[in-house]
């Protein structure tokens, strides 16, 4: 078995630190502070409290967030990480053999019920329809 060298790997994509959700995976999530807070038509705050609302938001958002992706985010990564490496495992050493088996005991099961329609109950229906096929119903 001949070793496998770096250079014969496939250079891994850089990582991509301004566009973090290329696959658009989290659309769903819009926490932005128009997405949250709105002042409808005709009921208006003062400008200043708007504005320091929106500072506000945005500061305790930014700060909470950071705070947790930074205290948290590395262990839970490494915990999907490991999830998904289970799952990876499962199906490839676990779930394709034993759909891979299915597949084939089913298509044994196939030919085996094939042969004895085949065999068995082709020969009895087509006789059973030449015998009704000479019955003539006359009306009336």
């Amino acid at each position: 078995m001949a070793d496998i060298d770096d250079e014969e790997l496939p250079p891994q994509d850089a990582l991509d630190l301004i566009a973090r959700d290329p696959n658009k995976i989290n659309d769903h999530i819009r926490v932005d502070f128009d997405d949250v807070l709105a002042e409808a038509d005709g009921t208006h705050s003062i400008n200043c409290v708007w504005k320091g609302s929106h500072k506000c938001y945005m500061c305790g958002k930014n700060f909470c967030y950071n705070m947790c992706t930074f205290f948290m985010g590395i262990f839970i990564s490494f915990y999907w990480g490991m999830m998904f490496a289970y799952i990876t495992f499962i199906h490839i050493w676990c779930c394709t053999p034993v759909m891979r088996m299915f597949v084939l005991q089913c298509n044994m099961m196939q030919k085996c019920c094939g042969t004895i329609v085949n065999c068995f109950l082709a020969p009895t229906a087509e006789a059973c329809g030449l015998f009704f096929s000479n019955i003539v119903v006359h009306n009336s």
